[in-house]
């Protein structure tokens, strides 16, 4: 009883945190040798490549010159590409997959994803001609069914069951619309395979519509200077901070959690990242002052998943509030002046 005691109470290492946060947020794989090489330059030329598109040095006569400017559909179809294909190189399908080796049905996966969702890239004049007027080839129709199955299995796989068995619902209802087991408040006749994949996969209206242009806009750069902001030490900085503020009133280390996890939130929009983050300090703090560790262990949850809601992921769903809207920031503000 008392060993069990001791190990309930043990203090994960730094190591073991890490590894707790790469496997949820960053892959539970670690390769190492050329594999892992490989996989950390593409990690690398994905954010070379998302700073290029967002600067403006493309645009320059010198640059312009010679390397091309690409427009909003290759730059969507490119980010999803590279995407998919990370996701299933550091992902594994199963707890029980290996974590050093990378099988060979997880490289095809990867490449064949890649290559579906990269077709825009270099074929967006004629999709232009074929898929977004409604008249798509039987070859585009096939990758597109491709596509669609293993971007649901590199989101299961990144995300978790939960987001792809919503999509499958979705998808269900987009082709038997019609049913008998479809609510009559809901249905529809539902639609074909050819159109269906046609709007999901061949025009800028589906998988490749707004929301993915946010994230290879907006989305990208927030994560990946918040996370160069919490490696530069940005995370104990405002704990810190927190402490210094709240720590000396009655449930300071209380308070102090939820401050500190909302002030984490701005350079981290995981939740898992931001409870190791906090909860190392704040979990014991607080049952040292008389929290028990179940009420020490809500409050921490609680405010690391609310922090989540600043910046980058609330900035990420404003851009998109706003795209879709189409209205300025400065005409809203203006309006409800």
């Amino acid at each position: 009883m008392v060993q069990e005691s001791n190990q309930e109470n043990r203090q994960m290492s730094d190591e073991e945190l890490e590894d707790l946060v790469a496997s949820t947020d960053s892959g539970a794989r670690n390769p190492g040798g050329p594999v892992g090489k490989l996989i950390a330059g593409v990690a690398l030329f994905w954010a070379v490549f998302q700073l290029w598109i967002a600067s403006p040095l493309p645009f320059t006569p010198f640059f312009s010159s010679f390397i091309p400017v690409l427009n909003d559909t290759q730059t969507r179809s490119f980010h999803l590409a590279i995407a998919i294909f990370l996701a299933f190189m550091v992902y594994p399908a199963f707890k029980s997959s290996s974590r050093s080796k990378i099988p060979i049905y997880d490289w095809t996966l990867g490449i064949v994803g890649a290559i579906c969702s990269g077709y825009a890239f270099y074929a967006y004049e004629t999709l232009a001609n074929t898929g977004a007027q409604g008249l798509p080839e039987q070859y585009q129709l096939i990758m597109a069914g491709i596509g669609m199955v293993i971007l649901l299995e590199a989101t299961r796989r990144a995300l978790g069951p939960a987001l792809a068995i919503v999509a499958l619902v979705f998808m269900v209802y987009v082709f038997f619309g019609s049913e008998a087991f479809i609510p009559e408040v809901i249905k529809w006749k539902g639609a074909s395979f050819s159109k269906t994949m046609s709007h999901m996969w061949l025009t800028t209206e589906g998988v490749f519509g707004i929301a993915l242009g946010v994230s290879a806009s907006f989305v990208f750069l927030f994560v990946l200077f918040g996370s160069l902001l919490d490696k530069a030490g940005a995370g104990n900085y405002f704990i810190k901070i927190a402490f210094s503020l709240l720590g000396h009133l009655r449930g300071g280390p209380a308070k102090a959690a939820v401050v500190g996890s909302a002030m984490t939130g701005l350079i981290s929009g995981s939740s898992i990242a931001n409870v190791v983050t906090t909860g190392t300090f704040t979990i014991p703090l607080m049952k040292r002052v008389g929290f028990t560790p179940e009420q020490a262990g809500l409050v921490e949850v609680a405010s690391s998943v609310n922090g989540q809601l600043m910046p980058p992921v609330m900035g990420a769903a404003a851009f998109l509030m706003v795209e879709y809207v189409g209205i300025p920031y400065v005409e809203r503000s203006e309006e409800r002046r």
